[in-house]
């Protein structure tokens, strides 16, 4: 049986496009909104019972990503909530995946989100080594399974070419590995054949920097005259160089390629209107 908790979210709807075919639960949001609450490991320990050593996994994809929210909403979602699915779920044997970021260790300087995800990682790293049966997956950024969310750069790039404004943007020489959210999917298929456990970065070693990136996409329709590169400030801390390996049990996974990956995925949304799109999951 695989379990996943957030499954309206891109990378919840993707593994599930993954296990299509298999024992795929996707547990609705008012069931898990409060688990992360104090004392809420023993609802999620009674919901599991059922599948006390059956090998299950439990997927929690459920998160924040926006960083202007307030730390402690962070924490109680991106922190407290998954840990209380450790404590009630991993302890009956079912194993439990959760989602952070590689910006965990390539920020000095860390905003609300990357702090909430950095804490996950240390505490699942520490359940890891005690004998659960956990993982913690760092990702890279995400693109494909809906609209990009407006604070995002790929968001803040369809804005401006729905709009045909200029778009002002650092010197952009920031690094990103850029996923479709598919591939993403059936990379982390293969880690699970491999007996993921403790903390694993999920990398195909093939950064751009921001720059690259926006100078394809604006080329690519046309608009190379709104690109407005060196106009806001550097940020003081980012990942200005550092490339992450591919794992090895990634060595055959496939990843599209990155820029031309993202031309495609924006095309359908440009002569669209905007589409709210849900911080939460």
């Amino acid at each position: 049986m695989i379990f996943l908790i957030g499954g309206s979210g891109r990378l919840g709807q993707a593994i599930a496009r993954q296990h299509a075919g298999a024992s795929v639960t996707v547990l609705p949001r008012a069931l898990y909104a409060h688990w992360g609450e104090p004392g809420a490991h023993h609802e999620v320990a009674e919901y599991f019972a059922p599948w006390a050593g059956s090998g299950s996994v439990v997927y929690v994809t459920s998160g924040l990503l926006d960083p202007r929210l307030a730390p402690e909403e962070h924490a109680r979602v991106n922190v407290a909530l998954p840990l209380n699915i450790v404590e009630g779920a991993a302890s009956l044997g079912l194993k439990v995946r959760t989602f952070g970021t590689v910006m965990e260790t390539l920020m000095a300087s860390q905003n609300p989100y990357v702090r909430s995800k950095a804490e996950l990682g240390r505490r699942i790293a520490a359940a890891s080594a005690s004998g659960l049966p956990v993982a913690h997956v760092r990702i890279h950024t995400l693109y494909g399974g809906g609209e990009p969310a407006s604070f995002m750069f790929l968001g803040q790039i369809l804005s401006a070419l729905r709009a045909q404004a200029p778009f002002r943007m650092t010197l952009g020489r920031q690094l990103r590995e850029y996923h479709h959210v598919d591939d993403d999917a059936a990379a982390l298929a293969r880690l699970e054949e491999t007996g993921l456990s403790g903390v694993v970065d999920l990398s195909h070693g093939a950064p751009l920097s921001l720059r690259a990136l926006a100078e394809t996409v604006f080329e690519a329709f046309g608009a190379r005259a709104q690109l407005e590169v060196g106009a806001l400030p550097e940020p003081a801390s980012d990942n200005f160089g550092a490339v992450l390996e591919r794992p090895a049990a990634l060595e055959l996974a496939y990843f599209r390629d990155a820029a031309a990956g993202v031309v495609d995925y924006l095309k359908p949304y440009i002569l669209q209107p905007a589409v709210p799109t849900d911080d939460v999951h």
